[in-house]
């Protein structure tokens, strides 16, 4: 399992252009990619914080992140090291969230 936090930096949060990118930037790997709604890892496993699949448009939009929010991206898997990379440098670089 490999992870990265973020914090919406983005006056419009993670609206449908930004977070239909991100599934199809997601659906490149075959690792399971979830997000999750908030930052405390602890909380993870007690299956508290709001999750979405990477993968899944209409899933990922049910998260409503907004500015100044963290998420918590996670992928397990076997390009698990890969996927958090890239997806961390196109988060940051190319979504400008």
């Amino acid at each position: 399992m490999k992870f990265f936090k973020y914090i919406i930096q983005s006056e419009n949060g993670l609206h449908a252009r930004p977070a239909g990118l991100l599934v199809k930037a997601a659906s490149e790997f075959e690792s399971k990619i979830q997000i999750y709604k908030g930052d405390d890892i602890k909380k993870f496993d007690e299956g508290i914080l709001k999750s979405a699949d990477a993968k899944g448009l209409f899933s990922l939009m049910g998260l409503n992140l907004k500015k100044g929010e963290t998420f918590t991206l996670i992928a397990n898997g076997s390009d698990e090291k890969e996927a958090v990379l890239k997806l961390e440098k196109f988060i940051k670089e190319d979504l400008h969230l």
